[in-house]
């Protein structure tokens, strides 16, 4: 990653994105598509994985599989993601999937049915592991077999990137790569900017955790789907307020395994109604976010 700290940023004055249509807020859902590249001692880990399942707080077992958090991710690529394909289908609204690699391996129907819909598959990594402990030369054939899986089944290279778990090398060996348009393991804004990886320009679109189903399955986190709701529509109505004199843009993460479940999905249905009532707001596909910025807003540094 970075070896400075940028505390400044836009510095109180952001520029205008100029958003298509002069839409007061650019809307980016993103689906995480991990099931089956998580932690299992079946593909050669140390133990199962312990993250983002519905028992919160549950250890990994070494060298053990975890039967009951197996399942649960098996939910997502068997019932939650083709329930969340129906809800955006439905209502005709894009988004942008980040998908690991093995996961689209195991399951590739549902890569193709990402392709069909027109969404987005960005890169995800070739595993939903911790990359920090991971050394530099499988780090680095991870991102290069992510990429190759993902086009040969997608059908299209990835050009945009989310790790989440990254290491402190995961940035250099994204831009080594150089295929991609975007990155966005960051939190750090509300708009898109530029930093320079290895002296070169590098694109840089924040993404979010506090508008994230994820905080169902971690503590003091959402509760109920009401909870949801509430926080999702509080922060797109605060944003486009905000969008009359200075737009923005606001990211949405979802999980198969968490908002496919049908009691969260009932909240997801009824954001994106609450969205579909504004016609100056661009739903849009990160990659879509990028080219906007690279065309609009290119590097100046």
């Amino acid at each position: 990653m970075t070896e400075t700290r940028d505390f400044t940023g836009y510095g109180g004055q952001p520029p205008d994105p100029g958003w298509p249509d002069g839409a007061r807020l650019a809307l980016s859902f993103v689906l995480n598509y991990e099931e089956g590249a998580e932690n299992c001692v079946l593909e050669g880990d140390a133990g199962s994985e312990a993250y983002l399942q519905e028992v919160v707080g549950l250890p990994s077992f070494p060298g053990q599989r975890a039967l009951t958090v197996e399942s649960m991710y098996e939910y997502g690529s068997r019932a939650g993601f083709w329930r969340v394909r129906d809800l955006f289908a439905a209502r005709g609204l894009p988004l942008t999937v980040y998908a690991a690699g093995r996961a689209l391996e195991v399951n590739p129907a549902a890569g193709r049915a990402m392709a069909e819909a027109g969404w987005e598959v960005a890169s995800h990594g070739w595993r939903w592991i911790d990359y920090g402990a991971v050394p530099e030369e499988v780090e680095r054939a991870h991102i290069n077999r992510a990429v190759a899986v993902t086009e040969q089944i997608v059908g299209t290279r990835p050009v945009g990137w989310y790790c989440g778990r990254v290491s402190p090398r995961t940035r250099q060996l994204v831009a080594e790569d150089g295929g991609f348009l975007y990155d966005s393991d960051d939190y750090s804004d509300d708009l898109p900017y530029w930093t320079r990886v290895a002296g070169k320009p590098y694109l840089i679109l924040p993404y979010a955790l506090d508008t994230n189903d994820f905080k169902f399955l971690i503590n003091n986190g959402f509760t109920d789907a009401e909870q949801f709701f509430g926080y999702l529509t509080a922060s797109f109505d605060q944003l486009r307020e905000e969008g009359r004199r200075r737009p923005k843009m606001m990211s949405v993460g979802l999980h198969c395994r968490i908002v496919g479940r049908p009691g969260r999905a009932r909240a997801l249905a009824r954001f994106l109604d609450h969205v579909r009532a504004f016609d100056d707001v661009w739903v849009c596909r990160r990659v879509d976010i990028a080219r906007h910025w690279r065309a609009h807003h290119p590097f100046t540094g």
